[in-house]
């Protein structure tokens, strides 16, 4: 399975959003949902998902949470932050966030599409001393009793092809294209040169027809 970046960051990656998230809460006074939402729109998520260093190592998750912030509202403005009493529900929401965007390369905008950031928060008690795998399998199921479709599908149906057509430009036979979305065989397993084709023809990322990997 192909991660979203180079291990030596995820240690730093998930302290940052942790910290993050923590602080936008308890300090700059956000709800998660908030945060998160901003987090995203701000552009900031899709640099920080594809490990840009500037943002895992470059600075603290509260230097994090005001350039999100800022680049939402245009305002910079640092406080002293409110520290909790051990970590938060919300620390281990970004903590644990981070960990399954490295682990599965789910961006985090589809992951938002397909698991609130408040239902995850609601994972806290359950999960937040057990191993991170537990995490990751429980959300794995969650994602995949809400998508139907592949993203084969998804992405193939975007671009108005039809089966046939997407098997002629690419030269994959439509049994085997079929078969894909079906998930009678797993894109994950996919010869390179399958899913490079099929990202070409639907001008999508190669990463982004993976499905999910427990």
């Amino acid at each position: 399975m192909i991660r979203a970046y180079n291990e030596l960051y995820i240690s730093n990656a998930r302290k940052n959003l942790a910290n993050s998230f923590d602080y936008a809460v308890y300090t700059l006074g956000y709800s998660l949902e908030e945060y998160y939402d901003m987090f995203i729109r701000s552009g900031i998520a899709a640099n920080f998902e594809h490990g840009d260093a500037r943002l895992i190592v470059g600075m603290s998750g509260i230097e994090l949470a005001l350039r999100v912030v800022e680049k939402c509202t245009g305002i910079y403005e640092p406080k002293e932050r409110v520290y909790m009493n051990g970590k938060s529900p919300e620390y281990w929401a970004g903590w644990a966030l981070a960990y399954y965007q490295w682990y599965s390369a789910c961006s985090f905008s589809v992951f938002k599409k397909e698991v609130t950031i408040s239902s995850l928060l609601m994972m806290y008690d359950k999960y937040h001393e057990m191993d991170i795998m537990h995490f990751v399998d429980r959300i794995n199921e969650v994602r995949q009793g809400t998508r139907l479709y592949t993203y084969l599908r998804m992405y193939r149906e975007r671009c108005g092809f039809s089966q046939s057509e997407l098997a002629e430009i690419t030269g994959i036979p439509v049994r085997t294209i079929q078969q894909y979305e079906q998930r009678q065989k797993m894109i994950n397993h996919a010869r390179a040169e399958y899913v490079i084709a099929l990202a070409n023809a639907l001008n999508v990322q190669p990463i982004q027809l993976m499905e999910i990997a427990g």
